[in-house]
């Protein structure tokens, strides 16, 4: 089955790709939601969305009444990218995984069904056989893959854009993740109670798991975190 946030993501692609064709020009307004979407073969509230998408992007905008407005056609011919991991230190990393992966996990632990609870555990279990076979490499990529299978549940297709760059930022730290194969243990732990509070449905355990996770992994790598105070006095 594909899901909505696939379709959405695909149709995205189509109307980028109709823009640098030059199929509408910059002033241009899109066909109306009816055709386009006939066109596209998709339902209303999923080009909605794509629209919205798109207006993220400074490619359109959405003119109530009227229809929705090409803004900058030529743009669209440019591949977008928000990808700056590549000059972030680990300190930069730990704090982008921090500020979304525990809202990630509470947004899945609410979302999530059988299967993908199921995909989940099977990415556990691929890390308990690297830890088992004493195996460095495919323990980083059992758990690189369980926190982009995370990202993958998430269902915003604005907000899928934004966490490309944690996954990102995720295999920077891959190098570093090599070099401390004896956590492995703990990550594994760690880890397993976030999708056990996900298979509970308990989207504010998932949430404080995988923010202790990330605090856990400051500290193994000697990095302190900064992170706003929570609970400021009065």
């Amino acid at each position: 089955m594909i899901s909505s946030s696939t379709v959405v993501n695909s149709v995205v692609e189509k109307l980028r790709q109709a823009l640098a064709r030059g199929q509408w020009r910059s002033g241009d307004m899109l066909p109306g939601q009816r055709e386009l979407a006939e066109q596209l073969g998709i339902s209303r509230p999923s080009l909605r969305e794509a629209v919205t998408v798109l207006e993220t992007l400074g490619l359109v905008r959405a003119l109530p009444g009227k229809g929705v407005l090409v803004l900058d056609a030529d743009a669209a011919m440019q591949e977008p990218s928000i990808d700056t991991s590549a000059s972030a230190s680990l300190a930069d990393v730990l704090e982008l995984r921090y500020t979304l992966e525990p809202f990630i996990v509470g947004l899945v632990a609410q979302s999530a069904n059988s299967h993908d609870i199921g995909q989940l555990r099977l990415t556990l279990m691929d890390m308990r056989e690297a830890l088992e076979a004493d195996d460095s490499e495919a323990g980083v990529r059992a758990y690189i893959a369980l926190h982009e299978a995370l990202f993958a549940l998430t269902t915003n297709p604005i907000f899928q854009s934004v966490v490309q760059q944690t996954s990102n930022a995720l295999k920077q730290s891959a190098d570093m993740l090599r070099n401390s194969p004896e956590h492995l243990a703990a990550r594994l732990k760690e880890n397993d109670a976030v999708v056990r509070a996900i298979r509970e449905r308990n989207s504010a355990e998932a949430s404080a798991q995988m923010r202790q996770h990330i605090l856990a992994e400051g500290q193994r790598m000697g990095i302190q975190l900064n992170i706003p105070d929570e609970h400021p006095r009065p």
